[in-house]
């Protein structure tokens, strides 16, 4: 850790106790501003408007009218406290504003002020605010320590959604020119280049050359990682991340060697590489949908017949609850298939078809267990049954690894805790609160540690490998044991033809 900037990390606690609230712990200016070029890029002003106050009172209006859900939100809440001690960013920081009703509360105390009969008669009676400037600032600062994970919505008796809200102010400060630079820089290069990390055609092309290098290297094999190829079957759409980054990039070499041992045609398009849509950390529908329709056309240039999407959870989102409302219908594509399908369904589909010969000994140097990513535990599901969103990943994980164990149970599945740097707070200004924010998730590891040795902890999200990659060395884990899904199945895959040593 020498030469890093000192935090400050949560001690483990011996049982799961609510933490003793210290007031404005932490309060601050938030992440940095987006500049000018990264506001106007997604249509949005490029400072701070004059008239601000005004304005963002009148996109709420509009917000309330055209989303009837948020105003139900808004309204629905009684105070009964059982999202208290639910979000892990309240839980590591200790600040009492990081609870999610009182997170909601400094969007829905400007609602009653504004859009109540009581909250403009009564204000104080109420719990009603006018719009500040400080109030602004607490919203820039508290609306991004949440990584819109809607784990408080699993224990809400009402549903309400404070990723919803969260989403909400976002939105609303983008539009008077008050917007994250994280987050709006990189939707604009989505824009221009195709992908998050501006990533352009001939950039893309000799990174995935370089990579078809090293798996034949590896394997004896020549396995294609196919760009802009028409009249292929399958579209993949993954992460930039998988392009380059550890471990992602060996989750990638993993979906290349599926698709290659199950003689499927596929490519990936340099025009819509990105599966990533930040649009939904924003709150901007509207940017949503322009990210969303550079898959639609990518399809329907490439004239593919099926869009696969590859391990990102918040992607998967995007895809499975928005996409056909966003940039559909997808009538164009194979409807015998899921629209659109997820990597992990392929995968096992393939398994269960006896398409992939696999060697789970090649994982046996590995203890695993799994990270339920939030979007896809809370937001999406697969295989087109209740709960396949949880089982997929896992049966894929046991089909290639001989030692699995889950995480503690009131910390996976459908009540899994963030990683912490999700919703687009994945960015080293917030590293603070990543820390922080990632201490029940670091807690539930150490007991699977503790318990059965587990040293490897597979995911299916690019933030969340991004995310414990930084944050495992500061609660003393090996950086190295976050592992993608797709690399355990890269690891058991038996190619046909390979190279196999004869001590293996």
């Amino acid at each position: 850790m020498a030469g890093k900037k000192e935090y400050t990390v949560p001690e483990f606690r011996p049982y799961p106790v609510i933490p003793i609230l210290q007031e404005d712990a932490m309060v601050g200016d938030g992440p940095f501003i987006a500049k000018p070029n990264h506001q106007e890029d997604l249509g949005f002003p490029g400072e701070l408007v004059e008239n601000w106050e005004e304005k963002a009172i009148e996109k709420m209006g509009d917000m309330l009218k055209k989303y009837r859900s948020l105003q139900v939100y808004l309204d629905s809440c009684v105070k009964c406290g059982a999202c208290t001690d639910k979000c892990h960013y309240m839980i590591g920081s200790k600040d009492p504003k990081n609870m999610p009703v009182a997170r909601q509360d400094l969007l829905r105390s400007v609602y009653r002020r504004y859009f109540t009969f009581a909250g403009k008669y009564f204000p104080k009676l109420v719990g009603a605010r006018d719009l500040t400037r400080d109030v602004l600032d607490e919203w820039y600062n508290y609306y991004h320590q949440c990584s819109q994970c809607r784990r408080c919505s699993v224990f809400c008796p009402y549903g309400i959604d404070t990723a919803e809200i969260s989403m909400a102010a976002r939105e609303i400060m983008a539009a008077v020119g008050h917007g994250q630079k994280y987050c709006n820089e990189i939707i604009g290069k989505v824009f221009k280049i195709g992908n998050n990390l501006g990533l352009p055609e001939p950039a893309l092309r000799d990174t995935l050359e370089g990579l078809e290098e090293d798996l034949e290297d590896d394997t004896g094999v020549a396995v294609k990682i196919p760009l802009d190829v028409e009249g292929a079957d399958i579209l993949l759409v993954t992460p930039s991340a998988d392009f380059f980054a550890e471990p992602h990039i060996d989750g990638l070499m993993g979906y290349a060697k599926v698709f290659h041992e199950a003689g499927v045609s596929w490519t990936v398009s340099s025009y819509a590489s990105e599966a990533a849509n930040f649009g939904m950390f924003i709150g901007s529908y509207e940017n949503m949908r322009q990210v969303s329709l550079r898959i639609r056309e990518a399809a329907i240039d490439l004239k593919v017949k099926r869009i696969v999407f590859g391990e990102c959870g918040h992607a998967w989102r995007v895809a499975y609850s928005f996409l056909n409302t966003l940039a559909g219908p997808f009538d164009f594509l194979d409807q015998n298939y899921p629209i659109p399908q997820h990597i992990c369904e392929f995968t096992l589909d393939m398994i269960k078809k006896g398409e992939l010969n696999l060697d789970k000994s090649q994982n046996d140097d590995k203890t695993v267990t799994f990270h339920d990513s939030c979007n896809v535990a809370r937001a999406t599901g697969m295989g087109g049954y209740p709960g396949g969103q949880f089982d997929i990943p896992r049966e894929v994980i046991k089909a290639v690894c001989n030692n699995y164990y889950d995480m503690p149970p009131e910390t996976i599945k459908d009540q899994t805790y963030c990683c912490g740097g999700g919703g687009g707070l994945l960015t080293d200004d917030l590293m603070d609160i990543r820390i922080k924010g990632a201490l029940p998730r670091m807690e539930a590891l150490k007991q699977v540690v503790d318990d059965y040795q587990v040293d490897h902890l597979a995911a299916i999200c690019a933030i969340c490998k991004s995310q414990f990659t930084k944050v495992l060395p500061y609660y003393k884990f090996d950086m190295h044991m976050i592992v993608s899904v797709h690399q355990l199945v890269s690891n058991a895959i038996v190619l046909e033809g390979q190279e196999v040593d004869d001590d293996e």
